[in-house]
Parts: C-alpha cells; sequence; structure tokens
C-alpha cells in the first residue's frame, strides 16, 4: 500500500473513532435523560390486577377490549392530556416517547403498553434509584476490525419464533431475513427483524455475553443496499433496555444468534457510581 494511501486509511479510521465517540457520549445522555431506560420502575400487567388496582399506580385500569379505560378522582392526581381527570377516558397504546405519554401524574409518565393481546401500565419515574445510581455505559474504544462487511438476505416472507423474554415469559419475535458476515475468515449468520425505516435490528450474544458483557446485546445495522450489502458495525453494540431496568421485557436471542466466537466490541455493561 503507498504511502498516500496508508495516510487516507488512517484518516478515515480516526474519523470513524470520532463518530463512535460522538455516537457513544450520545448514548450515555440517552439513557441519562428523565425518561430514559434508567427511569422505568414497573411493568404492570392489568391481567395480574382484575380488580383495576395497581399498587402504588394511580387511579382504577381495566381492559376493554382495544382500549384501555382509566377512571380516576380528584385525589390520584392524575392528568390526561394536559388536564386533570376526574372520571374516565379510553386510552390506547402509546407509541410516541415516553415524554409524550398521555398519562402522568406529577413528574411521572404512565404508558398505555399492549403485546400479544395483553395491556399494561409502565410507570416511568425521572426519580428513580436506578436513574441516580448511573453512572455511564462501560464500551470498548471503537476498533475498525469489528466494523464488518456484510449481506442481508430476506427470507421472502416473514418469521415468527417464539423466545424467552427478560421477565421470564416466551413471546414471538418476527424475523424478516438474516445478516452474513465473517470474522476472521469464519462465516456467521444473525436473524434480523427489518424496522419501518429499513434499517435492520437483531438480538445477539457471544463468547463474551456474561463474561465481560451483558449477557446479550443488540444491533442495529443501517438499511441495507439494494444488493443487500451492509456494513454490520458491532462498534455500536447496544446494551438492550433490561440493563438499565428489570422491568423491560427485552427478548432474549432467537435460535442460531448466538455467536461462538468472543466479540469484544462495543457497549458492554451499566456501570453505577
Amino acid at each position: 500500500m503507498s504511502t498516500n494511501a496508508q495516510q487516507q486509511e488512517q484518516g478515515g479510521g480516526a474519523e470513524a473513532a470520532r463518530d463512535w465517540r460522538r455516537w457513544h457520549e450520545g448514548r450515555v445522555v440517552a439513557v441519562a435523560a428523565p425518561y430514559g431506560p434508567l427511569s422505568l420502575t414497573g411493568t404492570h400487567w392489568l391481567s395480574d390486577y382484575p380488580e383495576g388496582r395497581i399498587p402504588a399506580v394511580p387511579g382504577h385500569w381495566r381492559e376493554d377490549g382495544d382500549e384501555v379505560v382509566l377512571t380516576a378522582a380528584a385525589e390520584d392526581g392524575v392528568v390526561v392530556d394536559g388536564e386533570p381527570l376526574t372520571g374516565r377516558v379510553r386510552l390506547r397504546a402509546d407509541r410516541g416517547p415516553v415524554d409524550d405519554a398521555r398519562v402522568s401524574r406529577g413528574e411521572r409518565r404512565l404508558v398505555v403498553l399492549r403485546r400479544e393481546g395483553l395491556w399494561a401500565v409502565r410507570d416511568f419515574d425521572p426519580g428513580s434509584p436506578a436513574r441516580r445510581a448511573f453512572s455511564t455505559i462501560e464500551a470498548t474504544p471503537y476498533e475498525p476490525r469489528w466494523a464488518l462487511s456484510g449481506t442481508f438476505r430476506p427470507y421472502g416472507g416473514g418469521r415468527t419464533v417464539r423466545v424467552a423474554n427478560a421477565d421470564g415469559v416466551e413471546r414471538g419475535l418476527g424475523l424478516d431475513g438474516e445478516i452474513a458476515f465473517t470474522v476472521d475468515g469464519d462465516p456467521h449468520t444473525l436473524g434480523a427483524a427489518v424496522e419501518p425505516d429499513g434499517s435492520l435490528w437483531a438480538v445477539f450474544a457471544d463468547a463474551t455475553s456474561g463474561n465481560g458483557s451483558y449477557r446479550f446485546r443488540f444491533l442495529r445495522p443501517g438499511a441495507p443496499a439494494r444488493d443487500g450489502s451492509v456494513t454490520v458495525d458491532f462498534n455500536r453494540a447496544l446494551l438492550p433496555p433490561c440493563a438499565f431496568a428489570d422491568h423491560f421485557i427485552c427478548p432474549l436471542p432467537p435460535p442460531g444468534n448466538t455467536l461462538g466466537v468472543a466479540v469484544p466490541a462495543g457497549e458492554r455493561n451499566r456501570i453505577d457510581a
């Protein structure tokens, strides 16, 4: 390789490292935000509370087909769409950011969730112990060798596999294809879903999982090119939300998504002060 080519490659690597540092700093800020994952203090399934009263959550919550009916009195201090609620309101699942949730009580946000036909209320509190204790995200500095060239191969029809979730319950996980790549010449694949914006999402474990890294992580490559080519950048491997709060129901890796090699790259663990 010529000296000029080496300088260009080194320059590109330096810019990639700077981009990664900005990404990492942004991740720490997002996680520590008032309504980031650290603020989740509970996921309450309404089926566990048939009488409609959830401990420590104000109001009376009842599922009614495709909606949840919330009833509250003035003393509950519940606010819906910016107005105090005295009476009842019908709610659907919240789809937007947590801080835009329709229901609140003081600084808390009560987010309506639906999974596989079951309704739940999530309680996000900026004053949560986890948020107060958080220091940073342990992550491996950028390493060019972990930005791999890959190929996305669609299945030609979505598949749903049953996988255990972080709360111990088995649920369906939709997969749209597989990402193929090589590590040190050895081929590997990860089953992945296609997000609404065309980007990919995979849940994976590797030889560092539970031994230097959290027990599993997420990978979010950008949208593949028309020929299926995609960059598989493990430098941006993410801790799942359940690494920050026990009340998330993250899916564990599906069959075939546990790599036999060590991937000492990306986010590794949550660090508390």
